[in-house]
């Protein structure tokens, strides 16, 4: 019972993660192009300002309970993609000193380069953390301790020895892309007005429409990759609603950013990286990470998780520690609802 309760904690935090910080990685993605001169690049970076070093936390607060609550797994992990993560770190710092210096400098070629730098690492990380998920739910050549190491590339092909990048998880690197740069247009939309608002808006269709073919390219490439994501739903067929789920957020972010309620729009797309992390999820429930080599080597819950005490007391501390991050995000984003449009009251 508590390996089922803490696999589904620590899946929380991951889609909290996913759904709160990816429209900051989608305006940063936006930022490169979106915003023609200096005053909607302002308007563009007002509008996370207040929320995006805190929506991080949830990044961090995940990684701390992975290692808690699954210390082989995330052992394991975190030596196997030390190269990815050791990119994904420094993809980090490069996007929060760019977002806190270019405030701080009045030349505009500083300004430039600080822009050009949030805008390429906040593209690359969409990509690094959907082909993450991807190199999850493909599995790796796990060995019989446990440990692994993963080229950052091979022949492109899954297999018993793949690299972090193939085909497949590329494709899981361009999900993560459209549908987290959509996610930054719809926040845009509710956070900004005038032409920028406008173009945030129209960008949103040719997204979606990228999206769909993406999510069933996607959904496609998966079962042909790892038949046995299946085998949860086969066993529990009300749990197809999933998959139904994700049709009717796609159909939601459409039918309510044409109908111009953006507030609408961006909880479909929240509903979207919802039902699509969730259904990753429980594809793999109850393994945790697979292996391409022998099935045999699976980590599973069984296999990683920490004793009954640890649990039950971590349980205690894990509630309390969660319920003052949720209220302080509950405040963060009360107190700066409303436009944040430079000379616009209220924010």
């Amino acid at each position: 019972m508590m390996g089922f309760i803490w696999f589904w904690l620590v899946a929380v935090m991951i889609v909290g993660y996913v759904v709160l910080d990816g429209f900051d990685l989608g305006v940063g993605v936006l930022h490169l192009f979106l915003a023609r001169n200096e005053t909607e690049r302002q308007a563009t970076l007002h509008s996370i300002g207040p929320v995006w070093d805190g929506n991080e936390v949830w990044l961090l607060a995940g990684g701390g309970t992975l290692y808690f609550a699954f210390p082989l797994l995330y052992a394991s992990a975190f030596s196997g993609f030390y190269l990815p993560l050791m990119i994904v770190l420094w993809l980090l710092v490069l996007r929060g000193v760019s977002l806190e210096l270019r405030n701080h400098l009045e030349m505009g070629v500083w300004r430039a380069l600080l822009d050009g730098i949030f805008g390429v690492a906040s593209l690359l990380l969409t990509i690094f953390f959907g082909a993450a998920l991807a190199n999850v739910i493909r599995g790796v050549p796990l060995q019989a301790d446990g440990y692994f190491f993963l080229p950052l590339w091979t022949n492109w092909q899954p297999g018993a020895n793949p690299g972090i990048l193939d085909w497949y998880t590329v494709i899981g690197g361009l999900v993560a892309l459209v549908a987290l740069t959509l996610h930054g247009a719809l926040w845009l939309s509710i956070k900004i007005s005038g032409d920028l608002e406008q173009r945030a808006r129209r960008i949103v269709t040719p997204l979606w429409i990228a999206l769909v073919i993406l999510t069933v390219v996607s959904l496609i490439a998966t079962i042909s990759i790892r038949p046995q994501n299946l085998n949860n739903y086969y066993q529990y067929p009300f749990t197809f609603v999933v998959p139904v789920g994700v049709l009717a957020s796609l159909a939601g972010i459409w039918l309510w950013n044409r109908n111009a309620q953006p507030v609408k729009a961006f909880l479909s797309s929240c509903l979207y990286l919802f039902f699509m992390l969730a259904g990753a999820c429980w594809g793999l429930y109850p393994t945790l990470l697979p292996a391409t080599t022998d099935p045999e080597r699976d980590i599973t819950l069984s296999h990683a998780i920490s004793g009954p005490h640890t649990l039950a007391v971590g349980l205690i501390w894990w509630g309390f520690g969660m319920a003052l991050a949720t209220c302080y995000t509950i405040f963060v984003y009360t107190r700066f609802k409303g436009k944040s449009d430079l000379g616009v009251s209220g924010h």
